[in-house]
């Protein structure tokens, strides 16, 4: 089955700052950023990286959003993400909010977030190491557990952390 991704703004602009955005069509035959999400990116610093190649990348115009998923009162970024994902369900919501995340449960929304896309570079040899990619997240402040680090990078890929 062809992976299909819909991406929110926090794993395009943590990419883009490590410049592996790449990752992201290696390991996905179709990418999708909603407007909302562009809107995010583009308002953020000018001298982001991701500011300035989102402008290269696939969009989507806003779809209406069922009352149901605004209940959860997200970000815009998150919604239309969600929105998105819950009308094609054989798209993949790209998101590390946790509310997003457990929204999209609710929903039976497909989720994978800037870990999981890590760990699927490192298993299909895309990347030498996960734990290396992880360190340069880390180093520009992306916000991941370091428990939840060490955990998946010694079940997922045998790899250690810090």
């Amino acid at each position: 089955m062809a992976e299909k991704w819909v991406v929110n703004a926090s794993p395009f602009i943590a990419f883009a700052s490590i410049n592996h955005e790449q990752l992201l069509t290696e390991l996905a035959d179709e990418i999708l950023l909603p407007q909302a999400v562009v809107t995010e990116i583009e308002a953020g610093p000018v001298d982001d990286r991701a500011q300035q190649i989102v402008r290269d990348w696939p969009v989507v115009e806003a779809i209406p959003v069922p009352d149901e998923l605004l209940a959860w009162d997200l970000g815009a970024g998150e919604t239309a993400v969600l929105t998105y994902a819950l009308a094609n369900p054989e798209w993949t919501a790209i998101i590390d909010d946790g509310a997003a995340r457990k929204c999209a449960r609710s929903f039976d929304i497909l989720i994978k977030g800037t870990l999981g896309i890590i760990i699927s570079a490192r298993n299909r040899d895309l990347i030498p190491s996960a734990a290396e990619l992880l360190r340069q997240l880390k180093a520009v402040d992306f916000r991941l557990d370091d428990r939840l680090i060490a955990e998946v990078l010694a079940k997922s890929v045998g790899e250690e952390w810090p």
